[in-house]
């Protein structure tokens, strides 16, 4: 029976690849987390009243530069190692029966017998220092393409994760810059709406003050006109002061807007180095912790690897003798069943030949009695009168015992057709071949008749 062992590194291999993925995971997460901007405070809102002549027309707003740039595509997890400990199966037992012993001659020769035992050790010890390079071949052969599919596995995974990252800032920067542009649309109709309800103002005012003045009394003109001179001096000079309290509240608050800002983005680069600092010591925690185990796993791997391939060795030097054995009374089996399987397609061969040349000679009785069955026909034949030159075409099929089964005349004159039919039924019974295959072959014929 066959002794196939199981791997005992399989469940190890299993739990330490679940682990290893469930840390991918988790690291994945931390960065992405890392990377998102913090949730920013409500804006305090402040109301100011002003009449529409206090308003100015908006200043075009630069966007604003920063100096930040995306850093996702550096955040890729670390590589991952292949830590599986080889798998190196024992190589079955072939169970093989020993050879009966030879009986001993009368006389033994003593130096003979010492000389073929020396023989029979250094071959011994020929085929083991063999054995043992081969073992070692093919597990150097076997540690290589461990190693090959390991640095894919690293390779792809390492693609994947800086793919994701690539997609990742691609998606926040569209994001932002759609958010950009909806505020400043929504800044630009604000300001608008503003422009024109303070130019509709200042024309209703302007058309009343016509109305009021066409109104007035002409006798009360000069008058007014005196007046309405040193008013407008006063309130010329009112506005003036109060335009330019306004301007210097404006610049305050846009001075005030622009040190805010200029604060807010350096708390924001301040903290964002703080978390990239601690995320990075986490990480070169968790690469420094993951290094020690696969390196760890790769000395245990090597030395149980050694002390099986080892034993291996040993093993297979063992078999080795018992294997010649068994494979050569397997090529002497092989012989004999050759040489059974030659014999069978010779004979298979020569009963084709026969069973050919059985059928042709069952085709050539068959068709000398067809053309006896032809000549009888003819014979039976009353060729109608008048019908000089005229064709028929008969197919006949005959029963076993050679009687008419059935009869296919064609002829495009009637009398031809009745008078060949008449005839093929004036002649039967037919002599019928002997032969099975012959008869067989002679149970339908094709004949044609021409009139004369």
């Amino acid at each position: 029976m066959k002794d196939f062992k199981k791997p005992q590194s399989k469940e190890k291999t299993i739990a330490l690849g679940f682990t290893l993925g469930v840390h991918v995971v988790a690291m994945t997460g931390l960065l992405f987390l890392g990377m998102s901007k913090p949730v920013e405070p409500p804006k305090q809102i402040k109301m100011v009243l002003v009449t529409p002549e206090d308003l100015l027309p908006p200043e075009p707003m630069p966007l604003e530069q920063t100096d930040s740039a995306e850093t996702a595509h550096e955040k890729v997890a670390e590589q991952i190692q292949q830590t599986a400990k080889p798998s190196v199966e024992d190589a079955p037992v072939i169970p093989v029966t020993q050879p009966t012993p030879p009986t001993p001659p009368a006389k033994p020769d003593v130096n003979k017998a010492a000389q073929e035992t020396k023989a029979a050790a250094e071959a011994l010890k020929k085929a083991q220092q063999k054995a043992a390079e081969q073992a070692k071949a093919a597990e150097a052969n076997k540690l290589k393409a461990q190693a090959d599919a390991g640095n894919k596995a690293k390779a792809d995974a390492a693609n994947k994760a800086q793919a994701d990252a690539a997609e990742k800032a691609k998606a926040d920067a569209a994001a932002k810059a759609k958010a950009d542009a909806a505020a400043k649309a929504k800044a630009d109709a604000a300001e608008k709406a503003k422009a024109d309800a303070t130019n509709k103002a200042k024309a209703d005012a302007a058309n009343k003050a016509k109305a009021d003045a066409s109104n007035k009394d002409k006798a009360d003109a000069a008058a007014k006109a005196k007046a309405d001179a040193a008013n407008k001096a006063k309130a010329d000079a009112a506005n003036k002061a109060k335009a330019d309290a306004s301007n210097k509240a404006k610049a305050d608050a846009a001075a005030k807007a622009k040190a805010d800002a200029a604060n807010k983005a350096k708390a924001d680069a301040a903290n964002k180095a703080k978390a990239d600092a601690s995320n990075k010591a986490k990480a070169d925690a968790a690469a420094k912790a993951k290094a020690d185990a696969a390196n760890k796993a790769k000395a245990d791997a090597a030395n149980k690897a050694k002390a099986e391939a080892a034993e291996k060795a040993k093993a297979d030097a063992a078999n080795k003798a018992k294997a010649d054995a068994a494979n050569k009374a397997k090529a002497d089996a092989e012989a004999r069943e050759h040489a059974a399987e030659e014999a069978k397609a010779s004979a298979a061969k020569q009963a084709a030949e026969e069973a050919a040349t059985k059928k042709a000679e069952a085709k050539k009785i068959a068709s000398t009695a067809k053309r006896d069955f032809e000549n009888k026909v003819r014979r039976a034949w009353d060729i109608p009168s008048g019908s000089s030159g005229q064709k028929a075409t008969a197919r006949v099929t005959l029963s076993d015992s050679g009687a008419v089964q059935s009869v296919i005349v064609n002829s495009s004159d009637p009398d031809m057709k009745a008078s060949v039919e008449a005839a093929v039924r004036a002649a039967a019974p037919y002599p019928m071949p002997s032969d099975p295959d012959a008869r067989r072959e002679a149970r339908t014929f094709t004949s044609s008749f021409t009139a004369k």
